[in-house]
């Protein structure tokens, strides 16, 4: 049975530049790079293989999906230390929606908003 390898949400956001430079610098993604114009159309981040994917959302159409549907996330990145990761976002200055919780299904979680207001979920699978 073919094995699937990662999974990269595709995010749509006004400015491809301002939201990988903002993974980059409060989050501590790399830039992969920027593509087909300029400003760029297209952007790609990446975090030790958590991989994000930024267009350019033309018709001004983007958004959360929390603004559907108030508790949902648009991404969810499995992390071996969360709290790590907190203190790190902290110093960084990162938009933080929630502090390490521990939820009722065995994770403790963050929650992290970025400039177009994505809601992305750090979790850390705890006993």
């Amino acid at each position: 049975m073919p094995k699937l390898m990662t999974s990269c949400p595709h995010f749509l956001v006004a400015d491809v530049r301002r939201a990988a430079e903002y993974y980059r610098d409060k989050l501590g993604f790399r830039i992969i790079g920027y593509f087909f114009e300029e400003p760029p159309a297209f952007g790609m981040v990446d975090r030790d293989g958590a991989e994000i994917h930024l267009r350019r959302a033309y018709d001004g159409r983007k958004g959360s999906n929390r603004e559907r549907v108030g508790d949902a996330l648009d991404c969810y990145i499995h992390v071996d230390d969360v709290e790590a990761l907190y203190a790190e976002f902290k110093e960084r200055e990162a938009e933080i929606t929630m502090a390490p919780t521990r939820q009722g299904y065995g994770m403790k979680e963050i929650y992290v908003r970025d400039p177009d207001g994505y809601t992305i979920c750090f979790g850390q699978r705890v006993d």
